[in-house]
């Protein structure tokens, strides 16, 4: 018994050591993370981590347009490649949208049309919404306003030269590592740690934006930041007043903040499939929402078109290897919301796991969606 005891207590005193290690060494967010992830039986970020972090609500404007079933809902079975690789990845929802009604719809592992969960990065498309929204009310000067003009205080070399337009296709030349699986990495360090904006705002820009394309969460927080400093309001402020009540959502989603109450802007918006869905019909239809123009329709071709990377835009992914039009909002677990213009088909994937990116950036599971609704007779 005594020996028991023993154990337990150096066990105890271990852990206790390497907490306040990781607090005396300016690692405490690692704290955090082990307990929202390996002490949770995760190696990583799940879609279900909205429990671990503070939220805020993205307010809907009350009993919201419900999308209608189609004549043929769920008489259309898919593939068997299809369902396999949707089993493969552990999918929780799969939806599809044809002419504006829902033609099938999928729930696995105890989800369904109400269920929230993590949105990753389909997150960082939301945002540049919302600063094409800015940039169309004159709260921002245009795409090519100089990030400085809000953040004198930026540093680096290249500070100077920075703009919003580089935040939002991934050419910002900031000091960043996107690196999702080392635990001191400043991608892991923004997951989990304290103060978000402090964090980003110490991040010099090194090299000259606007030059390469690289995928950075960083360039996308930045962006976030600015929209709050040019405001005055909250990410989720802005998302209820100008996305989700005029997209007429039907329920309350949530964003993941830091302690200081800041949204992690490059993710962590937490919706159900039937909601996120929304944002692909905003896109197919040039902006446009039942009648009211929410986004520009010069926005929607600029933003689904390469710019410094033929498979990304301004935050949205361009795939490009099927005689059609498509392209998507992406998550890193395999979140999509992919948008079929010349079909009227709007899809929308979420679940547990992602297979591999093929050469043009996009994973494998992503193009067998795609592949086998091109196959299928929707008409």
């Amino acid at each position: 018994m005594k020996a028991t005891r023993r154990i337990l207590f150096i066990i105890a005193a271990l852990i206790i050591s390497l907490f306040a290690i990781a607090k005396l060494s300016g690692n405490g967010y690692l704290i955090k993370g082990l307990w929202a992830s390996y002490l949770h039986g995760a190696s990583s970020a799940t879609i279900d981590d909205a429990q671990f972090f503070h939220t805020k609500k993205i307010e809907t404007a009350g009993a919201g347009w419900g999308w209608t079933l189609s004549r043929n809902y769920n008489k259309t079975p898919l593939s068997e490649r299809l369902q396999s690789s949707l089993n493969e990845t552990e999918s929780v929802a799969f939806l599809v949208i044809k002419n504006d009604s829902i033609l099938s719809e999928y729930y696995w592992d105890g989800y369904s049309d109400s269920s929230l969960s993590n949105s990753f990065s389909m997150a960082k498309s939301i945002v540049t919404m919302l600063a094409q929204v800015a940039v169309q009310k004159g709260i921002f000067q245009s795409w090519n306003q100089k990030v400085v003009t809000l953040f004198p205080e930026l540093s680096g070399a290249f500070a100077k030269e920075l703009e919003l337009w580089h935040l939002s296709t991934m050419s910002s030349g900031m000091k960043w590592e996107e690196s999702y699986k080392n635990p001191f990495s400043v991608t892991a360090e923004a997951y989990y740690g304290d103060d978000i904006r402090q964090l980003i705002l110490s991040l010099p820009i090194e090299s000259k934006p606007g030059v390469a394309y690289n995928y950075q969460s960083g360039s996308t927080q930045l962006l976030g930041l600015a929209l709050i400093k040019a405001t005055g309001k909250s990410l989720s402020e802005l998302a209820s007043e100008w996305l989700w009540k005029p997209m007429q959502a039907e329920r309350d989603a949530t964003w993941h903040t830091d302690e200081e109450g800041t949204e992690l802007a490059y993710c962590c918006f937490n919706s159900n499939a039937r909601d996120f869905a929304r944002f692909g019909k905003l896109m197919l239809h040039q902006g446009n929402w039942e009648g009211t123009q929410i986004l520009d329709s010069s926005f929607v071709q600029m933003a689904t078109t390469g710019a410094l990377a033929p498979y990304y835009g301004y935050s949205f992914w361009v795939v490009s290897s099927y005689g059609t039009p498509v392209f998507c909002q992406r998550g890193i677990l395999g979140q999509y919301i992919i948008t079929f213009p010349e079909r009227n088909l709007v899809v929308v994937r979420l679940g547990h796991k992602r297979l591999p990116n093929r050469e043009d950036y996009h994973s494998d599971d992503l193009h067998v969606i795609v592949e086998e609704m091109l196959k299928m007779n929707l008409d």
